[in-house]
């Protein structure tokens, strides 16, 4: 009973590796994830109004999954196209962030209550260039540092480097999973491991894997990520200090 289901999927504005826009099968993908916390990227358009795509009572509907508004634009699903949902609980707090960087990109840290035990959760998508990933890390870091809670940070850092190569490695003294991941794009062929579900402390974050079925390799150009949060190792976190302030 101490293990939710969690997911990060880049749903690629619904546009599927066939070219085609079709939510319904987004939709469909997540429901076949089960999960009880999902983040998703790009679910809203990036270009004029940023309207979002997907119809988020039918996915309600279909999976259980209830939308948390992050957008701050009439019609807009998500904050900077990230979007987070949850199956239940309570949301206690929601913080935006604008991320450094040459386009626009944000994360959203929302704090929430599960099954009586407090947890923040941080859904973010990363920029494409390497120095902008490093600024983004560190924003997110700072952020975090104003107070001790159970953390998870899920979304497309559009990372696939390991090491001292890697740009999350401002992440890598706190965060577990943070410099192995599953392949999750390409989605017909997937080589790359750009979608991360991060957790700190040690121990929340179990069963990492890519979600592959034929549905997912063509609704997005991206796999979902999925692994389980483990409840009682956040509950059992005695506030030792999560990470340091970005240098």
């Amino acid at each position: 009973m101490s293990l939710l289901t969690i997911a990060s999927y880049n749903v690629h504005k619904c546009v599927g590796t066939d070219r085609r826009f079709n939510p319904g099968r987004v939709t469909e993908v997540i429901a076949e994830l089960g999960a009880d916390l999902l983040a998703l990227q790009e679910v809203d358009r990036r270009f004029g109004r940023r309207i979002g795509l997907l119809d988020m009572m039918e996915l309600e509907r279909r999976t259980g999954l209830r939308h948390i508004p992050l957008s701050m634009i009439p019609q807009g699903q998500g904050w900077h196209g990230n979007a987070l949902l949850f199956r239940e609980g309570e949301v206690t707090s929601i913080r935006r962030l604008s991320l450094p960087g040459g386009e626009p990109r944000g994360a959203a840290a929302v704090d929430l209550r599960l099954r009586g035990v407090r947890l923040r959760v941080v859904a973010t998508h990363f920029g494409l260039l390497k120095q902008h990933r490093l600024q983004q890390c560190g924003a997110i870091l700072e952020l975090l540092a104003q107070e001790d809670l159970p953390t998870l940070i899920l979304g497309d850092l559009n990372e696939w480097r390991v090491g001292r190569r890697s740009s999350l490695l401002p992440l890598h003294q706190s965060f577990q999973c943070s410099q192995f991941s599953p392949a999750t794009f390409p989605s017909r062929l997937p080589l790359l491991p750009l979608d991360r579900i991060l957790g700190w402390p040690r121990g929340l974050v179990r069963e990492l894997e890519a979600h592959d079925s034929a549905l997912a390799r063509v609704a997005s150009d991206h796999l979902p990520l999925k692994a389980q949060l483990d409840l009682e190792a956040a509950a059992a976190h005695g506030g030792t200090g999560l990470v340091p302030r970005a240098a």
